[in-house]
């Protein structure tokens, strides 16, 4: 029997991710995603459950992976994610993306930047200028560079997690981490 290869984070977690919950969890789950995929809104409503779940067992990190050639909007709302990052409210824009993944256009991001109170003037000028484009292409990159292909993909402590993403499969392949 050929013992399976275990595909690795290519680009570590560092300070200028997107994470949530303690640095220093024993877990760390790192997902690419894309705003507009909606396996990774269903994927979104399961990591919220398993955050509760959890708790401060693990840190969730959260890197864009726009399929742009399905997803049109995809890009765009990854960049209004980042600006709104700049503003220290990646996360609520993160959610609001997607809670509405079907409204994604730009006038619908400059409602979510206002509705979380983000300087809605600076977000657009985010937007229009691109300012986040290269960050996002970043993002995308290291996706490619760990084998990244579709998404949702999840790394779990530093492995591709090759299971389903429904919660009770994450949470098994958590456990057996901890």
């Amino acid at each position: 029997m050929t013992p399976q290869i275990q595909t690795q984070l290519a680009v570590p977690v560092n300070a200028q991710d997107h994470s949530r919950g303690p640095n220093d969890a024993p877990i760390t789950l790192v997902e690419y995603g894309d705003f507009e995929c909606p396996h990774c809104a269903q994927a979104h409503y399961q990591l919220q459950e398993l955050e509760k779940a959890i708790g401060e067992s693990m840190c969730l990190v959260f890197r864009e992976f726009p399929l742009t050639t399905v997803h049109p909007h995809a890009a765009k709302a990854a960049e209004a994610a980042e600006s709104a990052g700049a503003q220290r409210k990646f996360w609520p824009m993160h959610d609001i993306l997607f809670e509405n993944q079907d409204a994604l256009a730009e006038e619908d991001l400059l409602q979510y930047a206002a509705a979380i109170d983000l300087d809605v003037e600076q977000f657009a000028r985010d937007l229009s200028q691109e300012r986040f484009a290269p960050r996002v292409r970043q993002h995308f990159m290291g996706g490619v560079r760990s084998g990244v292909n579709g998404t949702p993909t999840f790394f779990i402590n530093g492995v591709r997690h090759d299971g389903g993403f429904d919660y009770q499969s994450l949470l098994e392949a958590i456990n057996e981490q901890l």
